[in-house]
């Protein structure tokens, strides 16, 4: 796991001063380099080729072979290429024994070697036999090219900057930002959809000309353009499902076990998250097989009552198992007080401040010398387990009611008291109960709907916004999708959205800030491939998500873990938000911190502050989505 960057200059790279100077553009990359140095803390390098105007950087988190014959950049033996990586490929073990076999000749233990020769010998066909998580970028000499990508589900992250001199990638925003020159523009569509979803669904970020390479793409750019950006990986619905539900009970138990195995591997200690829930807690058992003696780690969050849920659970199983455990205490003061360098480490104001938690237990585990942890990460994404899922089942009756009354449960949600925790559930689902077919799907990931959002912006920024559509990514995705089931349709923008643009985004982010690797080995490739065979009524069967998942590990685990209630980590940041972080939230968004910024209406803004506070809406994930915001724009556009 590491952190890569590099360049590409245009012909006429040549309109600005620095980028007359070669040493300059060095300056500018191993500066950049530093300020990813928390991703890898054991070494970095660099490769330049100034005839090429080509520039690549490495910071590495030793994992795989931590000699130094694992150093990156890596080029193979002729000199064809340099390869820079962040990643991990599981089945390197494999592909380096067939690549043997063609008479490769291996110098390392390490799997970057791996991708060198498998590039040289298939291209970017090599693509679909890597099952790992990954972003590569390799410079190719004979085609003067870079090739770029990225793994299948998007766990690794890569960005690049564009313009008319000069294409940068990096797997952080903040080490681009050393080549626009000052060129930087907040992208309005983007800013929209933080606050529409609490995270930024599609390629978007906060800057016009920064974007995400999608999850399972790649891109060739030649003389710093962009010369072809090809989708490699794409979820096919059309395997045959199991008709035989023991059978399916019996095979997942093997792809599961054997997911779970293979994202052992390691040359260095592998610890694990344990929530106590089904995800992490099946991790860990299976894990167990591998490592008798894992250490892991949950949160201690007693301090507030509802909070503790979890705590009792996680200790229940790691006594189930016998495997230590370590409580990371959690304050408020700790989440409420981290939430500027939250914002700094994940380089994208999303509003949501359980991602915290990560970086605490990885701090605690970089501490007891552990690189490598497993999380339960993406079983809810694939198997079932969101609130959205149960609702989902309840459509089906709402679909045989008049359009007449349909519409008026969408009116009448708006009505219910947002102060209470059941009436705000019903009235998430009601609203948008008058919509059908795709936008209904899309509606259960929508945090703020459009009138209300644009009512948020000032008066100019509502202009350039007249056409724009932050739900207009999910659409184009479920266009391209060839299925007409709704859980089908549902599951794949968790996967293809929900995951890449939040949930691993934070968790990769945040663990990286302390130079720790996570790993999910509920997405593993054959996991993933293998759930699409399950029929979707043995994931959601009637109120009980990831059914299938539970008859598997009640051979493992105590059955009141596996049939607990789900509870997450609830954060009581609507309390904190009226209270702890009332002062702080009227301060960051004041008059005239707003009035400053030009992009929001400040008395739309105070309104919903004051509403908020006085319990008529339930406004604090969009206000804590204002913060961010701020805060994302102190920190990465205005020079301290």
């Amino acid at each position: 796991m590491c952190g890569i960057l590099g360049y590409s200059l245009t012909k006429n790279s040549t309109d600005e001063n620095f980028f007359e100077d070669p040493k300059s553009l060095e300056r500018i990359l191993i500066e950049g380099n530093k300020l990813i140095k928390h991703r890898g803390p054991d070494d970095s390098g660099h490769f330049f080729d100034h005839f090429a105007g080509v520039g690549f950087g490495h910071r590495r988190l030793s994992i795989i072979d931590t000699s130094s014959l694992g150093k990156q950049p890596m080029r193979d033996s002729d000199n064809k290429i340099e390869v820079i990586y962040n990643g991990e490929i599981y089945n390197f073990k494999s592909l380096r024994k067939d690549l043997k076999r063609k008479g490769v000749n291996f110098k390392s233990n390490s799997d970057t070697e791996v991708i060198v020769y498998l590039y040289l010998k298939y291209g970017n066909k090599m693509l679909p036999m890597l099952n790992g998580i990954f972003s590569i970028a390799i410079w190719d000499k004979e085609q003067q090219e870079i090739f770029i990508a990225r793994d299948n589900l998007g766990v690794k992250p890569l960005y690049y900057y564009q313009d008319d001199n000069i294409f940068a990638f990096s797997s952080e925003i903040k080490a681009l930002l050393g080549f626009s020159n000052g060129n930087l523009k907040l992208d309005l569509e983007s800013l929209a959809r933080y606050i529409s979803f609490l995270w930024c669904p599609g390629n978007g970020t906060p800057i016009t000309k920064i974007k995400k390479l999608k999850p399972g793409h790649y891109m060739i750019v030649k003389k710093g353009k962009i010369s072809k950006y090809v989708k490699w990986f794409n979820i096919d619905y059309s395997k045959k499902k199991y008709s035989n539900k023991d059978k399916c009970i019996e095979d997942l138990d093997k792809v599961l076990r054997t997911s779970i195995h293979n994202q052992m591997i390691s040359d260095v200690e592998v610890g694990a998250f344990l929530s106590g829930g089904l995800d992490s807690s099946s991790v860990v058992a299976f894990a167990k097989e591998i490592n008798p003696s894992m250490q892991c780690f949950t949160i201690n969050a007693s301090y507030e009552k509802g909070m503790e849920d979890d705590l009792p659970y996680a200790k229940q199983v790691a006594k189930h198992l016998n495997l230590p455990l370590t409580e990371v205490n959690v304050t408020p003061d700790m989440m409420i007080n981290g939430i500027e360098n939250m914002v700094i480490q994940m380089d994208e104001p999303l509003a949501d401040i359980a991602p915290l938690n990560v970086k605490f237990i990885s701090e605690i585990a970089k501490n007891q010398n552990i690189k490598v942890l497993l999380s339960g990460a993406g079983g809810d994404d694939i198997f079932t387990g969101y609130r959205r899922h149960i609702a989902l089942k309840f459509d089906n009756f709402l679909s045989h009611l008049p359009r007449s009354i349909m519409h008026s449960l969408d009116s009448f949600s708006s009505k219910l008291d947002q102060s209470s925790p059941t009436l705000r559930r019903i009235s998430k689902f009601l609203n948008g109960s008058g919509l059908a077919g795709d936008e209904r799907i899309i509606n259960y990931f929508l945090w703020t709907n459009k009138s209300d959002l644009m009512n948020l912006f000032s008066e100019d920024a509502r202009k350039i916004l007249a056409l724009c559509d932050p739900s207009m990514p999910m659409r184009e995705h479920l266009n391209e999708q060839q299925t007409n089931d709704n859980f089908d349709k549902m599951l794949s923008l968790e996967q293809r959205f929900f995951l890449s643009d939040h949930n691993l985004l934070y968790t990769d982010k945040m663990s990286m800030a302390e130079g720790v690797e996570v790993r999910v080995p509920l997405l593993d490739n054959d996991l993933l491939e293998f759930s699409r065979k399950i029929p979707n009524k043995w994931k959601q069967k009637g109120l009980s998500g990831k059914w299938i998942f539970k008859k598997v590990m009640e051979k493992y685990l105590p059955k009141k873990i596996i049939y607990r209630p789900k509870s997450g980590f609830g954060l009581p940041l609507r309390n904190w938000i009226r209270n702890e972080l009332k002062v702080f939230t009227r301060d960051i968004l004041s008059e005239d911190t707003i009035k400053k910024r030009g992009v929001f209406d400040h008395n739309a803004v105070r309104t919903m502050i004051e509403q908020n506070e006085r319990g008529e809406v339930d406004s604090s994930y969009t206000i804590l989505s204002l913060i961010c915001i701020e805060i994302w724009c102190q920190k990465f556009l205005e020079k301290e």
